[in-house]
This record gives structure tokens, C-alpha cells and sequence, in this order.
């Protein structure tokens, strides 16, 4: 359905029913589509869900629970 930026204000809340129950609600100014409002669920599909690189390394495994050991060997000389 498309709405009128006026009537859109007028009508809010039809309009985020509409766009919970039916889909995108495209939003018009002087004829011109400029916004579309959606459901958030549909928006995360939209985008993609992204992690940000944070929440990404948190998720990572717990490596305290492996036995690591660096080598006490010297190390070996290497000529360049």
C-alpha cells in the first residue's frame, strides 16, 4: 500500500499494523516514494543480521581449556 507522507502521520498506527500484517508500506512525498516502512523482522531479514567484529571474537570458543606449551628450545639461527 502506498501512503502519503500527511496521511502516513495521521495514520501511524494503521500503518505499522498494515505493515505487520500485509508487508511493506511505501510512503510518498509529492509523488515520489521516499520511505518504506517494515516489519523489524522483515528489516533483519533485509539486512542480513551482520555481527559487528566485537560480538564476533566473543563468540569464538573457549581456548583456555586447551593444553598449550610454547617449545623452551632455542631458536634456530636463520641466515638472511
Amino acid at each position: 500500500m502506498s501512503w502519503q507522507v500527511q496521511e502516513a502521520k495521521q495514520k501511524l498506527s494503521q500503518v505499522i499494523r498494515q505493515a505487520l500484517e500485509e508487508g511493506p508500506q511505501v510512503i510518498t512525498k509529492h509523488g515520489e516514494e521516499i520511505v518504506v516502512v517494515v516489519s523489524a523482522d522483515t528489516y533483519r531479514k533485509l539486512s542480513g543480521s551482520k555481527n559487528d567484529f566485537k560480538a564476533f571474537l566473543l563468540s569464538a570458543p573457549d581456548l583456555s581449556v586447551l593444553e598449550i606449551e610454547r617449545s623452551r628450545e632455542i631458536a634456530r639461527t636463520v641466515e638472511l
